[in-house]
């Protein structure tokens, strides 16, 4: 059985970060969380993504296990980050030329973990 990570592909995840931190960065919610380099903050983002929907461990290898709570308790996230944060997900899968079902099924990877990452 495949993977969402083999059945989205290196190139379309690749495209799902980019888009979806255009909205990150320029949203007024959630944004401020977001003032470390941009660069880098895209690149651990593409390794996680790619290990958590199933493809190399990437992340692990370059980072140590990814422990998201932990490195997220230092930024303060709310429900209103959470659901923003969801929103800008939900757009850029938008964007990826993918079956729908292959989107509702990338998008439905993420809400619990997002709502894990609340910590306010």
């Amino acid at each position: 059985m495949k993977t969402l990570y083999e059945h989205i592909g290196e190139e379309n995840l690749l495209k799902l970060v980019h888009e979806f931190y255009n909205r990150v960065f320029s949203s007024e919610i959630i944004g401020p969380l977001f003032q470390n380099n941009q660069k880098e903050i895209m690149d651990k983002q593409f390794k996680f993504l790619t290990q958590f929907l199933g493809g190399p461990l990437l992340y692990t290898e370059e980072h140590g296990h990814p422990r998201m709570k932990m490195r997220h308790m230092p930024h303060a996230i709310t429900n209103e980050a959470k659901t923003e944060w969801l929103s800008c997900m939900k757009d850029a899968i938008e964007t990826l030329e993918i079956a729908p079902e292959l989107k509702i099924a990338l998008y439905d990877s993420f809400p619990h973990v997002a709502q894990h990452m609340v910590n306010r």
